[in-house]
């Protein structure tokens, strides 16, 4: 296993507390496309998590070495038509799984498991709660601060009446009763990858939404730095200085593994798919959550990092075993339910099931 990155320090972190001399890192700039292509030309397997500009890019070039490939988000080809990136990765003889993870990733298998045990499944609906603190921080990112601010200032996608709409950014604020031991938090709908996967890969969805858990002093913060610009990634000059106001705004935030054994609570992702069973509305919701301190002891993560990796390790390892034969661009809801489920919660990731009558 090669781990590469343009800085190499969290890598060799990994390495040493791996121990496994079958490990190394190298140092490789994921801009780079002849070292990428270098580096991908020796290997059976690609896991591709950089920021999602970089998607298309590492994506081709899997195709171009004959690389298998996963990824944890679509790619801006993906996104706009799967069809040229799939017959792209069939001609090439490969299997590239895209948007694995927590969400999306695990959120669409278990939005897949839940569908399956309904008649005719209507609607889908995301929510990711977490209650996490560092005392004496008042605003950090368990993930990506880019990401992070990105999607707290960018118009919300939501899937109504068989159709992609957008509204304002943190518009639709409301409390959701998360079960124990997270409990009621408020949560806004945002921009991510499920809403645009799940309607296109499970048949019948006519409405389907991401909320995610934010509280009122990052909301009112987010707005804004939105009102100020400061979300933007236009280059502005600064004493001579070109600089993205997003990068200054991500800059000022704590590196996630800066923080990671600071983070005390819990987070995780619920997924409700409501629809018809025997002719009756039913709702059935599944979840997974795990403590930030499990996470810190285990592998010295945060509880959303863990979630994250595990997210991917699960279908990289089934394609490693031959679960996943197909070629072509495959997405998570097509990945065999039961398996997926059966892994994550031998990595300590139980999911937990409720159906009820609506």
């Amino acid at each position: 296993m090669v781990l590469a990155d343009a800085r190499t320090d969290g890598a060799e972190a990994l390495r040493k507390r791996l121990k496994l001399d079958k490990v190394s890192v190298e140092k490789v700039n994921g801009s780079d496309s002849k070292a990428v292509k270098k580096l991908l030309a020796n290997a059976d397997i690609v896991v591709n998590s950089l920021p999602w500009e970089f998607m298309d890019e590492v994506q081709n070039l899997a195709a171009s070495t004959g690389t298998d490939y996963v990824d944890f988000c679509l790619t801006v080809q993906a996104l706009k038509d799967f069809a040229p990136i799939d017959k792209m990765c069939r001609d090439a003889g490969i299997t590239a799984i895209t948007a694995t993870g927590l969400e999306p990733g695990i959120s669409n298998v278990l939005a897949r498991h839940a569908a399956n045990k309904l008649d005719e499944p209507e609607e889908i609906h995301i929510i990711d709660g977490d209650n996490g603190v560092i005392p004496g921080v008042d605003y950090f990112s368990t993930w990506s601060p880019v990401d992070w601010i990105e999607e707290t200032t960018i118009p919300a996608a939501v899937f109504r009446n068989g159709e992609i709409k957008y509204i304002p950014p943190l518009h639709e604020k409301e409390i959701y009763d998360f079960p124990p031991p997270l409990g009621p938090l408020p949560v806004y709908k945002t921009v991510h990858d499920e809403t645009f996967l799940l309607p296109r890969h499970i048949k019948g969805i006519r409405n389907a939404d991401f909320r995610i858990g934010i509280d009122d002093n990052f909301a009112a913060a987010a707005k804004m730095l939105r009102k100020l610009g400061m979300h933007s990634r236009e280059l502005v000059d600064v004493k001579g200085v070109k600089v993205r106001p997003l990068d200054v705004v991500a800059a000022t935030f704590p590196r996630p593994t800066e923080i990671a054994g600071k983070i005390k609570g819990i987070g995780g992702t619920v997924v409700e798919v409501i629809g018809k069973k025997d002719g009756r509305k039913t709702k059935v919701r599944l979840w997974t959550f795990v403590s930030h301190e499990w996470a810190y002891e285990r592998c010295g993560s945060n509880g959303t990092g863990y979630l994250v990796g595990t997210g991917g390790a699960v279908p990289t390892e089934m394609l490693v075993d031959g679960e996943v034969k197909e070629k072509g661009l495959i997405v998570p809801e097509q990945l065999d339910t039961r398996s997926f489920i059966s892994r994550l919660e031998s990595k300590g990731l139980k999911v937990n099931e409720e159906i009820t009558r609506i």
